[in-house]
């Protein structure tokens, strides 16, 4: 006779392959145009935005300003995006994507997240918040509801040397 295991098992076994699928597309990501996933989200809302301050930037992409300001860093030191000065208030400064921010923009893949985002839209109402219920409950009960996902999300791209 065969023990059934724990259906909490189960779910532990799904929330690892989110996790792992996550990876898996970043690192494919990573590896395509040498940038985080959250790094290309801050680029596309640069390249959306026009000339945008980081809170702009924080509020577009879900990420908060700190971990913007931390990316935004990063795409400066690789002359991907530019720091200026507002010409109406010398005292906002805006990201201005550069353009080899652009030319890296063209050759991203397509973001595990576009992909959910197709199907999850194809899914009825109901469905979706049927999903977004279950998520917040596991989030509850793994006590993560106030953890910022961010620094999850902000894995450095690895070292060329």
């Amino acid at each position: 006779m065969t023990e059934i295991s724990p259906c909490w098992q189960d779910v532990l076994i799904e929330l690892r392959k989110i996790i792992r699928a996550t990876d898996l597309q970043s690192k494919r990501v990573v590896k395509a145009c040498g940038l985080t996933i959250p790094q290309v989200m801050v680029l596309r809302a640069i390249k959306e935005l026009g000339d945008v301050t980081v809170k702009r930037i924080s509020d577009d992409v879900s990420l908060s300003q700190a971990t913007v300001t931390t990316i935004m860093n990063r795409l400066e030191d690789r002359k991907l995006v530019e720091r200026v000065r507002s010409n109406t208030d010398r005292r906002i400064v805006n990201a201005r994507l550069t353009e080899s921010g652009d030319e890296v923009l063209q050759t991203v893949p397509t973001l595990l997240h576009e992909s959910f985002i197709n199907r999850f839209e194809n899914l009825k109402n109901p469905k979706q918040l049927d999903i977004l219920s279950s998520l917040q409950q596991i989030a509850g009960m793994m006590d993560a509801e106030s953890l910022d996902a961010a620094p999850l999300l902000d894995i450095a791209a690895p070292s060329k040397d």
